[in-house]
């Protein structure tokens, strides 16, 4: 295929391209489109959106997970619908593991071959999800079965790091685990890096490898899923946006080196803890 002839700088230059895209995309739309005249102010709220984008970017450019799905729960308290959240979410995310993709191409975290394994059924999985969820679904109704299968892999994981990590002779599954992960992520606003990354780790690909080529691969899928948003959603919400973008961008480069420096098995251990966590809360506010 013509796109395994691609080297790592041209999968950088692509990414560097489509983020100048949406950026002038996105600049036009405010200043000459939007309903209203933009106003921004910088208040409480953006400060705590800016703070909590960082934070969840530290994360997940460390141990491949966590962004989407702590910033969408954090939009979703402030009274956003999970379409305009998982929209805003999106949208910065391209710029946040844009900057994360770069910083793991530049200290050669990215194993190529992987990245196109999951990057294209990932970009599907991502489209479709983006629609329906814009169209059709309601992303709430399922968020509790994705966090029931994520918390046992996070157990499974944290369980695996105590043992001897074994040598992958063949992934297994890997467009259907693609797909799905991008199709969960857009519809709940989150979880390409616990499903897509939990597995892989699991199956027994080093953490840092796995981290750097998934995140790398998330740019695309938030890329194409924030077209498909900013068709049928549009983008009302532009400063929290921002925010979210200020915050990760500031954070993206952080988590790379981490990423690089952390010992494998003390990753895996941080990477099931995390899953855990995530996934025990998200039950729990679905439950109560």
């Amino acid at each position: 295929m013509m796109v395994h002839r691609l080297s790592l700088k041209h999968i950088s230059a692509i990414m560097i391209a489509l983020k100048v895209c949406l950026l002038i995309f996105l600049v036009v739309k405010v200043l000459f489109f939007s309903a209203e005249p933009p106003v921004f102010s910088l208040d409480q709220r953006f400060f705590t959106i800016l703070g909590a984008g960082f934070l969840a970017q530290l994360i997940d450019g460390t141990l491949g997970m966590a962004y989407g799905v702590s910033c969408s729960t954090l939009l979703l308290t402030f009274g956003l619908p999970p379409a305009v959240a998982s929209a805003s979410v999106h949208t910065a995310e391209v710029f946040t593991t844009g900057v994360s993709g770069l910083s793991h191409l530049f200290l050669q975290n990215v194993n190529k071959a992987l990245f196109f394994r999951i990057v294209i059924p990932g970009v599907l999985g991502a489209v479709i999800g983006a629609y329906l969820i814009s169209e059709v679904l309601n992303g709430d109704l399922i968020k509790p079965y994705i966090s029931g299968y994520l918390l046992i892999m996070g157990i499974l994981i944290l369980v695996k790091s105590f043992r001897v990590l074994p040598t992958v002779e063949r992934l297994r599954r890997v467009f259907l685990l693609g797909i799905t992960g991008g199709f969960l992520d857009a519809v709940g606003g989150g979880g390409w890096g616990p499903i897509v990354t939990s597995n892989l780790i699991f199956q027994g690909k080093t953490p840092q490898e796995t981290i750097g080529t998934v995140n790398t691969a998330e740019f695309f899928v938030a890329f194409f899923s924030t077209g498909v948003f900013l068709f049928f959603v549009g983008l009302d919400s532009w400063p929290v946006v921002l925010a979210l973008i200020l915050g990760g961008v500031l954070a993206a480069p952080v988590g790379a080196v981490l990423a690089k420096k952390v010992k494998p098995k003390t990753m895996m251990r941080l990477v099931g803890i995390i899953i855990i966590i995530i996934s025990a809360y998200t039950i729990y506010k679905s439950i109560f």
